[in-house]
């Protein structure tokens, strides 16, 4: 066998894992303008008024027959409706934020640091600036079960914990051996957002929709800033490579 096969036989494994990873980074980037997407079509339809019916309906599920005030259930699921919703409040998210910071900065991820601390706080400004844009009012129809004091479209907590939770399941699932592994991090960080989300309408704080479109926004964010990450690292890597001596 001649050299120039060799090499080019040599080759087809490093071939093969790039093209994986140009094809689960046009798919990540895919995801990411889907969620857009889906966050340009609630907005519509909510600046429009036409979720006010389906809005009604679902607040109303959530709610004992003939006494808006009671929240179905007995009294320990209001409890954990309570404990949960704070798992996607400002001071949890910080919280989790500087501890995962504080940790790869120890072991020297200061790549996937910058990424957490841009994906939640670019997550935040996000989030406040999208409530003042569309001024939406808080549910009038059911009492609120926990005190709030910001405008409602989109849920705040909704978009906060998809980024945050997305975010760090990703990183966590990135470096796990396993496709079941990372299929669990990445199920347990879904599962968390949507949990918080469905919180927020149990406690009649938030239409559906400000919590569907707090869902899109933030998974759209924290996925493009993936997306954003993994394109620098390959720059840098194609880079390294197109810089590094050739063997003699």
């Amino acid at each position: 066998m001649n050299t120039a096969l060799r090499h080019i036989i040599a080759r087809v494994p490093d071939a093969a894992i790039l093209l994986r990873r140009e094809a689960r980074w046009l798919v990540t980037l895919m995801l990411g303008f889907a969620a857009i997407w889906a966050f340009g079509m609630i907005a519509d339809e909510v600046a429009e008024n036409e979720t006010r019916t389906f809005d009604v309906q679902v607040l109303h599920f959530f709610r004992a027959q003939g006494d808006l005030s009671d929240p179905i259930g007995p009294g320990w699921v209001e409890q954990s409706a309570n404990d949960i919703t704070a798992l996607g409040g400002y001071p949890v998210l910080t919280l989790f934020t500087l501890i995962t910071v504080g940790y790869l900065l120890l072991i020297r991820r200061g790549g996937a640091a910058a990424l957490v601390v841009a994906a939640v706080g670019g997550g935040m400004v996000i989030s406040q600036g999208l409530k003042a844009l569309f001024d939406r009012a808080r549910p009038d129809l059911v009492p609120h079960l926990v005190d709030v004091h910001t405008l409602s479209f989109p849920s705040g907590h909704s978009t906060l914990s998809a980024v945050t939770y997305l975010t760090l399941g990703a990183l966590i699932a990135a470096v796990q051996p396993g496709r079941r592994v990372k299929a669990y991090v990445i199920g347990v960080a879904l599962t968390l957002a949507v949990l918080v989300g469905v919180s927020r309408v149990y406690l009649g704080v938030h239409w559906p929709t400000d919590v569907l479109a707090g869902w899109s926004v933030g998974a759209a964010w924290a996925l493009l800033c993936r997306a954003v990450a993994e394109g620098l690292m390959r720059r840098r890597k194609m880079r390294g490579e197109r810089q590094a001596p050739t063997p003699s």
